[in-house]
């Protein structure tokens, strides 16, 4: 017997707004606890809320983004139980009357394109932390965090397995970023997951009960509990044992999913309508303005990559999968063309002229750039690296002043310290040899001191030669020219 996951998603995202939600105190992540509060979102009696115009703004400009229909008037509504870190022991959302319903996500998965429903988006406002201290036996409350207002994103039960989980959850941070609504940074919780998950016999149409797993803080951890859970499940079935309607949490440590509560122990929120909040009227003038003002989202930039910049679609796809990124290649390019307006070619396809600095900028974006981001860990705007210095790496390898891996050693000081690739090469005497007189003598020097490399290539083992090109590389320090170098080889070699 074969099964189907059957998979939703919740998300949280903290608007980047510079105030809370309904008051005015500031949402900057990281300054000291209960510093950043006031008696409205300490839940003081007698204090009255005021709507955060900007946090509206992006809520609309959200809901556009994910092709949601944009509804005129919308309410606000109480959420009650306990909150340990939201004073009030309620919270404001919009169960009844939310700003979008019926949107979607297009996703491209290996077997094509998928739509993902999007039931609704709402705003609320967030809840603050609870701080266990190690070792001791109290806790602690910051409030700084309550009433940061929250965009709640609820997809359909459309998600089918692991790999669609991925790729939607890439996708939306990426269209949360581009429309400058949240930073997403999950490391400091403003964008956090929650996923509702069920198994049932492949082909059927019924839904079985689904389990809900919370708080999940990072893309891995939520792959990582949706594939144990479809698992889990699974093997529940399998045994022809009853899979409970339950809430549960995510055990990092055991890499296991444990039971949190039950559903039919699931609080009663006892919505009603917030009497301190009038209704929302949002006209359609409003609506049209701010979808005027979105600004090109990830897919359309993708393709317009491929098209006007000639980048392959795997290219388009990893540049455009960073705002931050894809900015920085277009700002290089615009650098590149001012000070290489020839080094273009025709495209005969389109009939456009390509810039050949595209694929150029991109390599190095994708590759040795990209590989020291993710070794360490940070973004491209945390490095010193400029569109200039880029350009100015690029164009000293084309010019044949220094050599490609030259090149690539001391891209960690330009990202680190700032230091111009002029500066670096005078500094450092990395000039690229191209005098074929002193590789000659490097390579016989090689070819000498490595009879059993000689005697494979003779005997037709061909990839022998990169090695004794990385020889000669390795004796000039880097500094001889690789296909001076290669061809020397193999003069020399016909020579023996």
């Amino acid at each position: 017997m074969t099964y189907e996951p059957i998979i939703g998603l919740e998300i949280h995202s903290e608007l980047a707004t510079a105030t809370k939600l309904f008051c005015s105190c500031p949402t900057k992540f990281g300054a000291p606890a209960n510093s950043q509060v006031c008696p409205i979102c300490m839940g003081h009696p007698g204090t009255l809320p005021v709507v955060n115009e900007k946090a509206v703004e992006y809520m609309v400009r959200t809901a556009l983004a994910l092709n949601c229909k944009i509804a005129e008037i919308t309410t606000f509504d109480r959420k009650n139980y306990y909150y340990p870190d939201l004073p009030k022991n309620y919270q404001v959302s919009q169960q009844y009357h939310p700003f979008g319903k019926d949107g979607f996500l297009e996703i491209k998965t290996g077997n094509g394109a998928k739509r993902i429903g999007l039931d609704n988006i709402h705003l609320e406002e967030d809840a603050g932390k609870n701080v266990h201290p190690e070792g001791k036996s109290v806790s602690f409350v910051d409030i700084n965090r309550a009433g940061i207002p929250l965009v709640e994103i609820v997809t359909k039960p459309d998600l089918r397995d692991v790999e669609e989980v991925e790729i939607f959850m890439n996708d939306l941070r990426n269209i949360l970023l581009y429309t400058g609504v949240s930073d997403c940074k999950m490391q400091e919780g403003s964008l956090r997951f929650e996923a509702n998950i069920s198994v049932r016999e492949r082909g059927q149409n019924y839904m079985p009960p689904r389990v809900e797993i919370k708080n999940l803080n990072s893309f891995k951890i939520v792959l990582s509990a949706v594939k144990h859970e479809i698992g889990r499940q699974m093997k529940m079935l399998e045994k022809k044992e009853t899979v409970l309607r339950e809430t549960r949490l995510w055990d990092d440590e055991k890499q296991i999913t444990r039971p949190m509560r039950s559903k039919e122990e699931a609080h009663d929120y006892r919505y009603f309508p917030e009497p301190d909040l009038p209704p929302l009227f949002i006209s359609q003038e409003e609506i049209e303005k701010i979808k005027k003002e979105l600004p090109e989202l990830p897919n359309a930039r993708k393709e317009r990559f491929a098209v006007d910049y000639g980048l392959t679609e795997y290219d388009s796809n990893l540049l455009t999968s960073s705002k931050e990124m894809a900015d920085f290649f277009e700002e290089s390019l615009k650098v590149f063309n001012q000070l290489h307006p020839v080094r273009n070619s025709p495209d005969i396809a389109s009939g456009r002229t390509i810039s050949n600095g595209a694929k150029e900028i991109a390599n190095w974006l994708i590759g040795p750039v990209t590989r020291y981001l993710n070794e360490h860990n940070i973004s491209i705007k945390e490095t010193k690296l400029t569109p200039e210095l880029l350009v100015g790496i690029t164009t000293y390898v084309h010019e044949g002043i220094i050599n490609q891996n030259t090149a690539k050693n001391i891209l960690p000081e330009i990202l680190e310290k700032g230091k111009s690739p002029e500066e670096l090469i005078k500094e450092k005497g990395l000039t690229q040899v191209t005098d074929e007189g002193e590789i000659s003598r490097a390579v016989d020097k090689v070819l000498q001191a490595n009879q059993q490399a000689v005697k494979d290539f003779q005997n037709g083992k061909t990839e022998t030669l990169g090695f004794l090109v990385g020889q000669v590389m390795k004796i000039t320090k880097g500094k001889a020219n690789p296909k001076i170098a290669g061809e020397l080889i193999k003069k020399g070699l016909k020579n023996l």
